[in-house]
């Protein structure tokens, strides 16, 4: 794997997907069923060597790339290198929670302002850095059979609906998040691109090497506490194949006993 990606002739698949953000959860349940779809897939991360990609790659001949997505220039490259190796994507996930660690669980009179700045920059202005260059492509795609051009998905938090205590830097950065992808919604929807909000309220509980699927915030219930990223992934990928009469906007994904 190169900096940019990987290389090699173009297949005949009719979609290519990208996936922003690089983790063992939803991105990795994302490229995996995109590629078993028939998808040409890439995703991208900070450090796009992680064991968890390097498999998605060797297992399904995913894409890796390197990318800083909330650095323009490199939102700006990847996106060129995408389309230039794999080809103009349909289908877009951003899917970067975009929290400093140090200022999760912090009261607002404690809280650093730079992280608070930097969770924020990570969250929403990637999001809209992501967002704008999968429009600015897609808006050229042709229709397919269903009127669309594309499809881009933000995956948002609960803190996009409410803001909690002590966590006031995460809430606005979700807000953002939140207000960015109606805005485009509203903006994309009627020139063919479909664009989706999906705020998830619960612990993803990704499959671990043992088999068992596990977070460390959550108990042991499996489908109970902890929302299972390839059941998110089925989700997603719904949404790029829904018919344009009945658009969803926003799909709220929680476990059943999730209080709301």
């Amino acid at each position: 794997m190169t900096q940019s990606g990987r290389s090699g002739t173009q297949s005949s698949f009719q979609d290519v997907a990208l996936v922003v953000g690089g983790g063992p959860g939803i991105s990795s349940s994302c490229a995996r069923l995109f590629a078993k779809s028939g998808m040409r897939v890439a995703i991208a991360a900070r450090n796009p060597d992680k064991p968890v990609l390097e498999a998605l790659e060797k297992g399904h001949g995913v894409g890796r790339y390197a990318c800083d997505a909330s650095e323009p220039a490199a939102v700006a490259h990847l996106f060129e290198n995408v389309v230039r190796e794999i080809g103009t994507p349909r289908l877009v996930v951003h899917n970067i929670d975009g929290r400093v660690p140090g200022i999760f669980r912090k009261s607002v009179v404690e809280a650093d302002p730079v992280m608070a700045f930097a969770t924020v920059r990570n969250a929403a202005f990637s999001a809209f850095l992501v967002g704008q260059q999968a429009a600015r492509l897609m808006l050229g795609n042709e229709p397919d059979a269903n009127g669309a051009r594309g499809t881009i998905i933000f995956t948002n938090a609960s803190a996009a609906l409410r803001g909690f205590p002590s966590s006031g830097a995460f809430a606005m950065a979700c807000h953002a998040k939140s207000g960015l992808a109606q805005s485009m919604a509203r903006e994309l929807m009627p020139q063919g691109i479909h664009v989706a909000n999906v705020p998830i309220d619960a612990a993803i509980g990704w499959t671990q090497e043992d088999g068992t699927r596990a977070h460390r915030l959550a108990g042991t219930a499996v489908d109970d506490n902890m929302a299972d990223p390839d059941r998110i992934a089925e989700t997603y990928l719904h949404l790029h194949r829904q018919h344009r009469s009945t658009w969803a906007f926003e799909v709220v994904l929680r476990p059943w006993v999730e209080k709301w």
